[in-house]
């Protein structure tokens, strides 16, 4: 039995990964729930279900309305937490062996950096956490010998194609993306997108954060600088490539030219899976694929003067410090602001771009961070872009 802290647990990660777990009861226990708040019957059905020990609401106001549904009903002892300090506490459960980090956004890195320090291995799904901290992060992982096990389809894929394979004798990484639903289109269409178009992704299901980077491909770009950390490569050893069809997640490209791929149905669950059991394979989880009837699997580069989402990744990756946490602050803000309707599709580029340009204005640029100065950086940008 192996007990696990959900970070994220109302979320599509979150609720796939629940799905895992009802699967498997004899494996696996859930030690923690965490959530924003925002689905406080959702939150408050899981707990009935899977009886922790602990529940995080990261809205304080929203408490109230978890406790409420709750009462009479809850497990006896379950302990109450809100705010940033609960998702910390809940992180570094000393029974935990196992802490799933789910939450959207930049709020996911000190509950990550709070469950390594307590020693608790981490599988990550908040990529935020890498793309921002990640020199920091696998420097700590290190130290407290925690293993950080991907739960992207993408990063899944990589970690599974590099068991049994020296570091030494990998060339590139090669990260897949299905091209999202405007694969195709010019930039003068992109113009026109609209956020209900932006949310309607033809492959996956998936959070609307995340859905709208898979649209610009900055999701993309975010996945470059977390393998770039997570498989310490260098930044030109990793090529991203469009794959519409989405059953090749990613490969790995080894110096003697052999290609390793993983393949399988576009389903959350099996990479979720993986990271939970890992070092063990769970039961299927997905059909398998019938090659007799799949059809054609194709593969096109990524039109950056269209989607120059992968174009700047690249830019931060090789400028390093704190410039990919600029890239993904600037995307945060960029598609907060798309949502409410303030800037068009194309001005998430915009946003990404400028922000950009104003960090290069910034003195000390390539020096050491601290982890103080990731979580501020959000923050220090949106003073500059208003």
């Amino acid at each position: 039995m192996k007990n696990i802290v959900i970070l994220g647990s109302t979320g599509s990660i979150g609720t796939q990964t629940l799905d895992i777990v009802r699967a498997l009861p004899e494996k696996l226990h859930v030690s923690a729930l965490a959530a924003g708040g925002s689905r406080p019957e959702l939150l408050a059905e899981q707990v009935l279900e899977f009886l922790p020990e602990m529940v995080v609401v990261y809205e304080p106001e929203q408490m109230e309305a978890v406790k409420a549904l709750l009462k009479g009903k809850a497990p006896e002892g379950l302990q109450y937490r809100c705010g940033m300090e609960g998702l910390i506490e809940a992180a570094a459960l000393p029974e935990a062996e196992l802490v799933v980090t789910s939450l959207v956004g930049m709020i996911g890195i000190q509950p990550t950096v709070a469950a390594i320090q307590a020693g608790n291995h981490i599988a990550l799904a908040n990529k935020e956490t890498l793309v921002c901290a990640g020199a920091y992060i696998m420097r700590l992982a290190r130290q407290k010998g925690v293993k950080i096990l991907p739960v992207d389809s993408e990063h899944g894929a990589i970690f599974q194609c590099l068991q049994g394979v020296k570091s030494e004798h990998v060339h590139k990484i090669i990260l897949t993306a299905s091209g999202g639903p405007f694969r195709g289109m010019s930039a003068k269409q992109l113009k026109q997108v609209t956020l209900k178009q932006a949310l309607s992704h033809p492959n996956w299901s998936m959070g609307a954060k995340i859905t709208i980077d898979s649209a610009t491909l900055m999701n993309k770009g975010l996945e470059m600088i977390e393998a770039m950390w997570l498989f310490d490569r260098k930044p030109e050893e990793i090529e991203p490539v469009i794959h519409p069809q989405s059953i090749i997640h990613s490969m790995v490209e080894l110096k003697d030219g052999s290609v390793l791929a993983q393949m399988a149905a576009p389903d959350m669950r099996l990479p979720i899976e993986v990271a939970l059991l890992y070092p063990e394979r769970g039961p299927r989880e997905v059909p398998a694929l019938d090659f007799r009837t799949q059809g054609a699997l194709t593969f096109e580069p990524i039109d950056e003067d269209v989607f120059p989402s992968t174009a700047m990744a690249y830019y931060a990756m090789k400028k390093g410090g704190l410039y990919p946490a600029v890239y993904n602050a600037a995307n945060e803000i960029a598609v907060e602001g798309f949502r409410l309707g303030r800037i068009g599709f194309c001005g998430i580029f915009e946003t990404v771009e400028r922000a950009l340009e104003l960090y290069d204005k910034e003195p000390n640029t390539q020096k050491e961070y601290e982890l103080e100065e990731v979580v501020q950086i959000r923050d220090w940008l949106e003073k500059r872009l208003s």
